[in-house]
């Protein structure tokens, strides 16, 4: 026998009991959403100033128009369903106010904001069921493109973005020499930079994708090669249209070109590349135009769906436990929070055998940053051979919001001070290592490395684990950042000045830790 929401035939009295049964709920879930929205203010907040101070999110701005849109297809079909509180959906919140504490403790502003939003998505099943959740499914994964995201991405696309440009330029004929990101032509010298790398355009053709391969197919292996057929060709125009503005500076000069590819990349590439995109998979859309988005009947009716729902969760408690939930993590994170590691009155840059201390003279201002931390080092060492190494070192007493030291813009290369990403350095133990430019000819290596309790590494996402599980342990500890970098010279590279300084200084964690008298 069918489930009584599927019964429902759509005359005028069950029009109206379908309206009395949802106008409660949704009074609820708005209540909601509100008060989650007013508790996680702050990653609101955080979001909605990206979404439009950051060219790479102002599309965002749309996807809550596209949400309510999407949802407005299925009312309909929805209509055929009571809306009823689910366990499921509880425990979908209790995962997301996790992530978020993650997020929060850790610094990491993407999973705090995920968990923001994946609380707003959870919350629908606990208080309309999971049901209806089915029906509302895409939107509310959907929800997941309202987090900005993608920065992680840009190194990788400024080198295949170089790659590309560099055939490109070759195959047109134009004598031209490629250094990591930068390209050398007769028209000078280029920089695949950040805002080169198409990390823009990838994001908004990835929400693009995903919405049209959902509306406009319904095999998933349409919907998964046409997804990939999105990506793959932002990437590919992306490179063209580097390439283009390149060929175009051969005959125009730089300045016109790169000006004449800001305006048409901006207003004119975006749309007639998803223009050809579409022509190319029109014909093999298959999902009928007046086909329903869901099938409310279908879903009424799904005995594995009524194995999942369970037993029917009481409206108080639909409100009540996600409530507590998301007390917990917000006292659980304040906590952590406070949590402050007890540090040295003074630090000092230790003596190396081999090596003395020198006046800090580079070719070219460098000085890393390190936003929060209590402690602040910079020095240069030299060798008999006058070679030269620089060393920064930053302690900091916890990592949080403004005092994290795998930050954005912290590090070895800090922002407005004329220094270029221009590759990846190499593989080092421990470390990770980048080359920088700056005025087109000074090229710096510079080595990085974190510690943190026992843990001695370069990536910033082992950095941010060791944190995450500190902090929710509520253990206070320190954090070292260790920055050695050297200058390219004629028959002084760097990566053999900086080999020989490791050498010289011999296990890096127990220099490091003598340095902040940790140990």
């Amino acid at each position: 026998m069918p489930p009584p929401e599927a019964a429902c035939a759509p005359s005028a009295p069950c029009v109206a009991a379908s309206i009395a049964a949802w106008r409660r709920p949704l009074v609820r879930l708005a209540l909601a959403w509100i008060a989650l929205i007013a508790a996680f203010h702050d990653d609101w907040l955080a979001m909605a100033r990206q979404w439009w101070d950051i060219s790479t999110y102002n599309h965002i701005l749309l996807i809550p128009l596209v949400l309510g849109w999407l949802v407005a297809q299925r009312v309909a079909e929805l209509a055929r369903l009571t809306p009823r509180g689910g366990w499921p959906g509880v425990v979908l919140f209790a995962a997301s106010a996790f992530v978020w504490l993650l997020g929060s403790v850790s610094g990491l502003a993407v999973a705090s904001q995920f968990g923001a939003v994946a609380m707003l998505a959870a919350v629908v099943v606990a208080i309309l069921g999971v049901r209806v959740g089915a029906g509302l499914l895409f939107p509310l994964c959907y929800m997941a493109l309202l987090v900005p995201f993608g920065d992680e991405l840009v190194p990788a696309l400024q080198m295949i973005t170089a790659g590309l440009v560099i055939a490109l330029v070759r195959l047109s004929g134009i004598p031209a020499f490629i250094d990591g990101v930068f390209i050398d032509t007769p028209a000078g010298l280029f920089e695949v930079a950040e805002a080169c790398s198409g990390v823009k355009f990838l994001i908004a053709m990835a929400a693009f994708g995903l919405l049209a391969a959902h509306v406009c197919f319904k095999s998933w292996p349409r919907r998964i090669l046409f997804v990939a057929f999105c990506l793959a060709v932002s990437v590919l125009a992306n490179g063209v249209r580097a390439w283009a503005t390149v060929f175009a500076a051969q005959y125009v000069g730089a300045e016109k070109a790169t000006g004449f590819d800001h305006i048409v990349y901006g207003w004119v590439f975006f749309a007639l590349v998803i223009a050809v995109v579409l022509a190319v998979a029109w014909r093999h859309f298959d999902r009928p135009g007046d086909d329903p988005m869901i099938d409310g009947a279908a879903i009424a009716a799904s005995p594995g769906l009524g194995r999942l729902e369970g037993p029917v969760l009481r409206p108080a408690l639909a409100m009540l436990i996600p409530a507590l939930l998301a007390g917990g993590a917000l006292l659980w994170a304040s906590a952590a929070d406070g949590l402050v590691a007890r540090l040295p009155r003074q630090i000092f840059l230790p003596d190396v055998p081999g090596w003395r201390r020198v006046d800090y003279a580079p070719t070219v201002w460098w000085q890393p940053r390190a936003s929060g931390a209590k402690h602040r080092l910079l020095g240069r060492y030299a060798d008999a051979q006058g070679r030269q190494v620089d060393v920064f070192v930053a302690l900091y007493a916890a990592q949080g919001e403004g005092r994290e030291a795998g930050g954005f813009g912290e590090g070895a290369m800090p922002p407005g001070q004329g220094w270029a990403w221009l590759s990846p350095g190499p593989a080092i133990p421990s470390g990770m290592a980048d080359r920088f430019l700056a005025e087109g000819k000074v090229t710096r290596l510079a080595e990085t490395y974190y510690r943190t309790g026992t843990l001695l590494t370069g990536s910033n996402a082992r950095l941010k684990l060791a944190g995450m599980r500190d902090r929710l342990l509520l253990r206070e500890r320190p954090t070292m950042m260790l920055i050695l970098s050297a200058e390219d010279r004629p028959r002084r590279p760097a990566e053999r000045a900086l080999a020989d300084f490791r050498r010289a200084i011999g296990p890096l964690d127990g220099w490091m830790d003598r340095m902040a008298r940790l140990r």
